[in-house]
């Protein structure tokens, strides 16, 4: 469990667009076994420490013919920023996806004193 202990908490969210690989012939529509697309966003506003980040897919175009698998996640999350990571395998054939996430973390607030 992540506590906060500022006075200030802060949210921050988007809804990105990860890939389009069906027009291009990119990777994740034509390539088969494991593979990985990853997407650096960064925050509105810095946080104070490293926020919460949660990701899920809100739109997502795959061939019915195959086995649908996905994997989403939040990583290298910073008080910037952090990467999105879309993970396929096996036979999937995935033509785009977009991710809507949502971060939750301490921010500065205008009574924080910073002694040097």
């Amino acid at each position: 469990m992540k506590k906060f202990a500022a006075q200030s908490i802060g949210v921050d969210q988007g809804d990105d667009v990860l890939f389009s690989d069906y027009q291009d012939g990119g990777e994740m529509w034509i390539g088969s076994g494991p593979r990985e697309r990853r997407h650096s966003l960064k925050f509105k506003e810095p946080f104070k420490s490293a926020p919460v980040v949660h990701c899920s897919l809100s739109m997502w175009d795959m061939d019915s013919s195959k086995n649908a698998r996905a994997d989403v996640a939040a990583e290298n999350v910073t008080a910037v920023g952090f990467d999105v990571v879309f993970r396929t395998w096996g036979d999937t054939k995935v033509a785009r996806a977009r991710v809507q996430w949502m971060a939750i973390g301490e921010v500065e607030h205008l009574e924080d004193w910073t002694l040097y």
